[in-house]
Order: C-alpha cells, then structure tokens, then sequence
C-alpha cells in the first residue's frame, strides 16, 4: 500500500497529460489568472483563493500543474492588501466559478460543467475557500494549504460544509499554525475531511518565487512543500470531481512528507 501511495504520488506530481493555456481574468472582469487545458467540453473547475498579501502570481505553477490534468483554475487576484475583506474575497471565489461556468474559455473550446466546482486556497484564501463553500451548494470539494482562520469564522463555517475536505497544515507554520486553524476547521467540518501535516513547510513554502511580503511574514518558497502538496491536491480533486481514482491510495495512506493526522481527520476521502 505505502509503495502504491508513493507511486501515485510520484505520477501526480508530475505535470498531467493536457496542453495548458494561460488567460487573464480581467478580460471578463474579475482580475485574476485562469489556467486551462487548451481543449474540452463539461470540465471541472476549481477557485483558487491567494493568501494574505500574496499575488495570485504567486500560485502560478500550481494553477498550471492542475490544468494540465485537466482542471480549468481560476485566481482572483482582489483583496491583495492588508485590509482584505474576507468575506467579499469568499464572493469573488463564487463569481470566478460563475465566469468558469458561464464564459466560454479559449476560442470557445472549453467548457465547465457546473456539477464540478470545487474551491481551495493558501491562509487566508484556504479560510475563505471555507466560506465560499458554506454559501455555495455547487461547490463539491474544498482544499486549504496552510488555512488561517478568517473573520466571518471559517471554523464555524466548516460545521456547514457537507462536501469533501483536504487541509494541508505546515508543520513549521507560526502563522496559520495547524493547532488553532487546520485543527479545528478538520474537526468542525461536516463532511469527510483530511488534515495532513506537510513537513518543513512553513507559512510562505506553498508559494512560488519571490515577494517583498516575506519581510513581513514567516518562511520562502519551498519545492518539496509544493511537489507533495500539487499531487495531493490532484489526487484529491480527479477522485471527488471526476471520479477518477488514479490517487486512491495516496489519499488514503501516508506518505513521506506528509502523513494523515488520524487524530483530527474524519470519514474517507477516496469513498466520497
């Protein structure tokens, strides 16, 4: 099972079979990125939300590792400064699944089926992914990388959500530490959720590049965080939107790196 796990993880983290285009979102107003397979008709899509004072730029390789496995992406890159409103940035997640939804993406080759619509996010875009999906019954599945807590409440929000969880806690994170964030959202949550501790990952690991935010907050990009966490989150979203269940055994066992906290999680993902 471990070996299979390892495999899986190992074939997810690699970049997916499908061409990828690369747009921007403004062009049907809402700024942001959106990143697609160059083909395909009833897709799904996912929101992915930036963390606080993060660019969605920050997020692109991610964003492009999804679509190349099929997914359409889309980043709102609103609420970037220090006085974010959360909930507002929650509501930008459900426009930008509008737009997925309802604009036709590429020269009109790609469409999203809106049976398919997930939501995930990095701190504060994690909480806010919480949010957005106790508001949105569309929404299927949720993801957070290193969740903070949001005002309104995601960890009371989470108590509404019936759908699939995956949270992605960093063990070194001293801003969204996973005791008062992962923790109790994973444990409040309605449905089946997975908390899973990321090792070495600090609060900043799951972004890409460079930023002047990092003298302000904790940790750098970091590579393995981001490896593991990109075949996670594909693993995660082909079972629970598509059914596909190429990562069946990586969501169900541990893995180096980033073991399942068996203490907080609850039900089984690769069931849902």
């Amino acid at each position: 099972m471990a070996h299979n796990a390892k495999k899986a993880l190992q074939e997810l983290a690699r970049r997916g079979p499908h061409d990828v285009l690369h747009g921007d979102l403004a062009l049907v107003g809402l700024p942001g990125i959106v990143c697609a397979p160059r083909g395909g008709r009833g897709l799904a899509a996912i929101a992915f939300g930036h963390g606080w004072l993060q660019p969605a730029r920050r997020y692109t390789g991610l964003l492009r590792h999804l679509a190349s496995w099929g997914f359409v992406v889309a980043a709102p890159s609103t609420h970037t400064g220090p006085f974010a409103s959360h909930r507002m940035f929650a509501a930008d997640l459900r426009t930008a699944l509008d737009i997925c939804v309802n604009v036709r993406l590429g020269e009109g080759d790609i469409s999203v089926d809106e049976h398919r619509l997930a939501v995930a996010g990095h701190g504060m875009g994690g909480g806010c992914a919480v949010l957005a999906a106790a508001e949105d019954s569309r929404i299927r599945a949720v993801a957070g990388l290193g969740t903070a807590e949001t005002m309104p409440s995601a960890i009371a929000a989470a108590g509404r959500v019936s759908m699939p969880g995956l949270q992605l806690a960093g063990e070194r994170d001293l801003l969204a530490a996973a005791r008062s964030n992962a923790e109790p959202i994973t444990r409040a949550w309605g449905g089946p959720a997975q908390l899973r501790t990321v090792r070495k990952a600090d609060h900043l690991a799951f972004t890409e590049g460079r930023h002047w935010s990092e003298l302000l907050l904790q940790g750098k990009s970091h590579y393995g965080s981001q490896r593991v966490s990109r075949a996670l989150l594909t693993a995660f979203f082909l079972r629970t939107l598509t059914g596909d269940k190429r990562g069946q055994e990586l969501l169900t066992n541990d893995v180096s790196g980033a073991e399942i906290d068996g203490e907080h999680s609850k039900g089984a993902l690769a069931a849902a």
